[in-house]
C-alpha cells in the first residue's frame, strides 16, 4: 500500500480505505478462484494496483466519463480506476463468468458506486457507448480496436485525451503495432513509476476514435 501512496497523495481517507481493504479481500478470493498469479498476489499493489493507475497517472478522466474495462479479470486495471475517479462510471467486462463474480464482490465489499461488472465479450455488450475503453495484456492491439471501435464514440471528456482506448501491454509492440495498421502513443511505465518491476518493457498505449 505505501508504494501507492508514494506516488499519489492526494486520496481522500474514504479512498485510502478502499484500497487498504483491496490487499485481504483478493487474497482471500484467490484462494476459492485464482484470478491473480500465485506468485503476484503478495505484491498486488506493486504489480496489479499500481500498474493499473499508470492510465490515471497520465490520462485524468472528467467526471460523468463512461469506461469500459475489456477482460478485466480479475478487476484490472478497472477497479483501481474506479477507486481513484469515484465520479466516473466504469463497466467491467469479462467472458469468464467466476472472474467477474469476484470483480462483484470485491467492488459490493469495499463500497464501490461506480462499477457494472457483466459476463460478457465487449463486443457483446449492445445499446451502450463509452468515452474510454481500458485494457491489461487482453489481445493484439488490433484485435482490442476492432472490438472496441464501434462502441466508443467520439468526444473528449479527459483534459489529456480525446476519446479512445488507453491499454496496458508488456514486450516488444514493435511487430504488434505495424499488424494493426494503428499509430498509438506509447509511454513506458518505468519512466511514470521508476521501480524495478516496470524495468522490462511495460507500456501505456493510446490510439484515438
Amino acid at each position: 500500500m505505501e508504494i501507492i501512496l508514494k506516488y499519489f497523495d492526494d486520496f481522500t481517507d474514504a479512498q485510502v480505505q478502499q484500497l487498504e481493504m483491496l490487499e485481504p479481500l483478493y487474497k482471500d478470493w484467490n484462494e476459492k478462484i485464482n484470478v491473480i498469479s500465485r506468485k503476484d498476489i503478495d505484491t498486488l499493489y506493486e504489480r496489479h494496483v499500481l500498474h493499473s493507475l499508470a492510465i490515471a497517472a497520465l490520462c485524468n478522466f472528467d467526471k460523468g466519463a463512461q469506461v469500459v474495462d475489456i477482460g478485466t479479470g480479475g478487476g484490472f486495471p478497472g477497479i483501481p480506476l474506479a477507486i481513484f475517479f469515484p465520479d466516473v462510471e466504469f463497466l467491467l467486462s469479462d467472458s469468464i463468468g467466476k472472474k467477474i463474480k469476484v470483480v462483484q464482490e470485491v467492488a459490493n465489499a469495499i463500497g464501490l458506486k461506480n462499477v457494472t461488472a457483466v459476463h460478457k465479450r465487449v463486443e457483446e455488450i449492445k445499446g451502450r457507448t463509452f468515452d474510454f475503453a481500458v485494457s491489461r495484456a487482453v489481445a493484439p492491439l488490433g484485435e482490442l480496436w476492432q472490438w472496441i471501435n464501434p462502441v466508443l464514440r467520439k468526444g473528449q471528456k479527459s483534459e489529456e485525451f480525446a476519446s479512445g482506448l488507453i491499454c496496458l501491454k508488456g514486450g516488444d509492440l514493435k511487430k504488434e503495432i505495424a499488424e494493426s495498421g494503428l499509430k498509438p502513443q506509447a509511454w513506458d511505465v518505468h519512466d511514470i513509476f521508476p521501480e524495478p518491476v516496470f524495468e522490462s518493457e511495460k507500456y501505456v498505449i493510446y490510439v484515438p476514435k
